[in-house]
């Protein structure tokens, strides 16, 4: 492991290093590799995170959660965005998903859902994106929930949906009415409800962790499947996005850190020249470039979560975060392949893992240019980009 620049408190450089052993224990770099290929979830490191109460980070006791905030969950995303990438991605929809449930549940909810969510017994996707639009979804929704009786009857597809194949649950964001904004409204849907269909889409990435289209052909919900306020799912979900954003940024320097660590290693043992590779002042100066992209990102995150943690905005600074994570982890992988060369396309040794999984963040939550607009706009104060 690198040494750690960023200090955190004493606190959680305990509960950083019980965590990495937990993980090395159980999913050491060699197996998560092996899942990766075989395109399998780990179940193992699933159910160890639910015993040590991982899953229930960012939520308080009393709703069946861990306790702890933004900081907690960050720090969390980093480490096993370094150990096991999928899981990682798995665990930041995970938290936001834990979020939007702690928000705006209702107490039957909130004991019906939340509680197993945090103990591992049931798992959960989040619905927005569609074929036709992700960025853009308000104008581009066409997943309808229309009223029926007291319940509520939903047409539509969603494209893109993480964990979906593998879900118990589902909240799915639908229009209920035509307000650009005001007209959107979350459902809660069992995923084996009538006439909910996931396909698995085949993907070169995030390989131990599904990704599907789901299709949802008038499927019958009650009354008490609306998650919040009828035609206010959009605005209740924009905290929630800042907070994906502020996650997805620790996994993408997890995985910086991750390629720079196990690069750092390979250079040490190969030999060129009748030395090690790492001598070569080239290569010391390409990791310590990338390297230093990654601890400035980690800044940034760090700042984001706590700034949520103390109930201050985070859109700008998250945003920034989730950008400058982004190109950093691009970086930082690319670095890795470059010193591994011919090495680094062999599957079994994981920086062409790193590389592949670090694209993610190019374009979700969010691409790099749209995440731009954002701090030109809530930063710079500049006019929307047209």
């Amino acid at each position: 492991m690198l040494k750690q620049i960023v200090q955190v408190s004493d606190e959680s450089e305990i509960f950083r290093d019980a965590l990495e052993k937990a993980i090395e224990n159980v999913s050491p770099l060699s197996r998560v590799q092996e899942l990766d290929n075989s395109k399998t979830f780990d179940s193992g490191l699933h159910s160890v995170l639910s015993e040590l109460q991982v899953l229930g980070v960012g939520v308080p006791e009393e709703s069946g959660g861990a306790g702890g905030d933004a900081i907690d969950q960050v720090i969390t995303l980093e480490v096993l965005g370094r150990k096991a990438t999928s899981m990682a991605v798995y665990m930041v929809v995970h938290f936001m998903i834990t979020r939007i449930l702690l928000e705006n549940g209702n107490a039957e909810q909130i004991e019906t859902y939340l509680r197993p969510l945090v103990e591992g017994r049931i798992k959960a996707s989040f619905c927005l994106t569609e074929s036709g639009g992700g960025t853009d979804i308000l104008s581009s929704m066409k997943t309808r929930a229309t009223p029926d009786g007291d319940g509520w009857r939903l047409n539509g597809n969603k494209m893109w949906i993480s964990g979906a194949s593998t879900s118990d649950i589902y909240i799915v964001l639908a229009r209920t009415a035509e307000h650009h904004t005001r007209g959107v409204t979350m459902f809660l849907v069992p995923a084996n409800a009538k006439g909910v269909s996931a396909q698995e889409l085949q993907t070169v990435a995030i390989n131990g962790y599904d990704t599907n289209e789901i299709a949802f052909d008038d499927v019958a919900v009650g009354p008490d499947a609306v998650l919040g306020v009828v035609d206010d799912g959009f605005p209740q979900v924009i905290a929630t996005l800042n907070g994906e954003r502020m996650n997805a940024a620790a996994v993408a320097v997890g995985i910086g850190r991750g390629a720079i660590e196990v690069t750092r290693d390979y250079a040490l043992e190969r030999t060129a020249f009748d030395r090690p590779v790492g001598q070569f002042q080239a290569v010391q100066h390409q990791l310590a470039v990338a390297g230093t992209a990654v601890e400035a990102a980690w800044l940034l995150t760090l700042e984001a979560a706590r700034n949520d943690a103390a109930g201050r905005a985070t859109d700008v600074v998250s945003s920034m975060a989730k950008y400058a994570s982004a190109r950093a982890a691009v970086q930082a992988t690319d670095t890795g392949m470059d010193i591994f060369a011919g090495a680094g396309f062999d599957t079994s040794l994981p920086i062409q893992r790193y590389l592949r999984d670090a694209r993610l963040y190019s374009f979700a939550p969010l691409n790099n240019n749209t995440t731009l607009n954002m701090i030109a706009e809530r930063w710079l104060e500049l006019p929307r980009a047209k």
